[in-house]
């Protein structure tokens, strides 16, 4: 499909958010039959060995569905598999991937999409909307069709993980990768899916989706060779590197300042700590209200909301908090190993567009949410330690949204390329300096 057929998907895919949420809002105010996804036991193992018995990717149980669009079933089927992960904490732990074959038959190529599903709900994970799951939480696995299509259209096969887990840990980049890298080890030995350990992959995925995109890249010649063996190369866009960075950026924003409680609580789930110690009564109460939030309930809600509003007055330096410390460097990239793949990476830096004005010193500016000189820093590093492949695009004047329309069909061109044998170009020794994305220090 040409590129700029693969635009105007994408394009329209965007733009279908308002019209998704609006039809998705009507569905449930009508009372529409939505099935109960927590009461779903397919997401449940209940098999007598314990989940440390069995190796990471390997299924314990599957099923087949129509896929579903907005709760309305398509001639596609989908596969879906629950199989064996490990979470945050190293823990065993049981997660869903959905995969849809190659509608050419191709079992040799397959694209691991990581959707921008952020939420802090299970039920909003993209699995339980394909099933014919409808919630407005859930609308980003809809909105995200016609990418998805487009790469259907391409001959490949698709696979798409609940990145976050099943008790949705949003944010906890970690976790995110080890999933992601799992739910190739499954689709991969399952012969349904018509994959196999010779299947070769390109991971994609674009701000919450890049977030499990890079730490899969990051994460898979450690923990998982034998899959980093058939990647081909990852594409990601609107990055979240560090989030200490991230927080004082978004601090006061009028639009993406809601994302720091849904942070907090994610990143507080994943490791099992206590960040309410920190808390003012003002941020108790978010704390409590969003502990099952997506991003359209955060967005835009909270205009204005800053960390002082959140904590206690003695810890309005996030960094005098040591837990927040602690559970703050473990999802930062900047700590993590160097890709052994070629990579494209796409950042805007027009963040104003959004209602974000904030330019700390140090940090600097952003598409809204992401923090450009923290990406642009993160290239470099990758540069500098061994992965030569990189190429970084930046938008200036377009905020996280906007360059979101541009950087999918760029990004399937660059997969396509990799997929064909072409070599990797570089923007190596090209790239502006960043950011330093050193671990954080607890404040005295």
């Amino acid at each position: 499909m040409p590129a700029t057929s693969l635009r105007h998907l994408s394009v329209a895919a965007f733009a279908a958010l308002g019209l998704a949420a609006a039809s998705l809002s009507a569905a449930t105010t009508a009372g529409a039959a939505t099935p109960s996804a927590a009461a779903d036991s397919f997401y449940s193992y209940t098999g007598s060995a314990p989940l440390s018995s069995f190796a990471p990717g390997a299924v314990l149980r599957t099923r087949t569905v129509p896929y579903h669009i907005v709760g309305i079933p398509t001639p596609l089927t989908a596969i879906q598999i629950l199989y064996r992960t490990t979470d945050a904490q190293g823990r065993p732990s049981a997660n869903v991937t959905t995969v849809v074959r190659s509608l050419t038959g191709d079992s040799g190529k397959a694209i691991s999409y990581q959707s921008f599903y952020d939420s802090l709900n299970p039920q909003d994970g993209p699995s339980r909307a394909f099933a014919g799951n409808v919630s407005l939480g859930g609308a980003i696995a809809d909105v995200e069709a016609g990418a998805l299509t487009a790469i259907l259209a391409q001959g490949y096969n698709l696979v798409v993980p609940d990145t976050e887990g099943q008790t949705a840990d949003f944010a906890a980049g970690p976790e995110y990768g080890t999933d992601t890298l799992d739910s190739i080890r499954a689709a991969t030995s399952l012969p349904a899916t018509g994959m196999n350990g010779s299947t070769r992959f390109g991971l994609m995925g674009y701000s919450g989706g890049a977030i499990a995109t890079a730490w899969a890249a990051a994460l898979a010649p450690g923990y998982a060779p034998e899959v980093n063996r058939n990647l081909v190369g990852f594409t990601e866009g609107g990055l979240l590197v560090d989030p200490a960075h991230n927080l004082k950026y978004v601090n006061g924003a009028l639009v993406w300042s809601g994302v720091i409680p849904m942070a907090l609580i994610g990143v507080a789930r994943a490791y099992g700590v206590d960040l309410t110690q920190y808390m003012s009564s003002y941020g108790k109460q978010l704390n409590g209200q969003l502990q099952s939030a997506s991003i359209v309930d955060a967005l835009g809600h909270y205009p204005g909301l800053t960390w002082q509003q959140i904590a206690k007055p003695q810890y309005s330096d996030p960094d005098s908090a040591p837990a927040f410390v602690s559970a703050v460097n473990r999802v930062n990239l900047g700590s993590a190993p160097t890709p052994t793949i070629p990579g494209y990476i796409a950042q805007g830096d027009g963040g104003v567009q959004e209602g974000t004005f904030g330019n700390p010193a140090g940090i600097g500016t952003g598409d809204g949410v992401m923090v450009v000189g923290d990406v642009r820093a993160l290239a470099n590093q990758y540069c500098a330690t061994g992965d030569h492949g990189i190429s970084y695009n930046q938008y200036n004047l377009l905020s996280h949204t906007e360059t979101a329309v541009l950087w999918a069909p760029a990004a399937m061109t660059w997969l396509n390329d990799r997929f064909a044998g072409k070599a990797a170009p570089s923007d190596c020794g090209h790239i502006p300096a960043g950011n330093s994305l050193a671990p954080e220090h607890p404040a005295p």
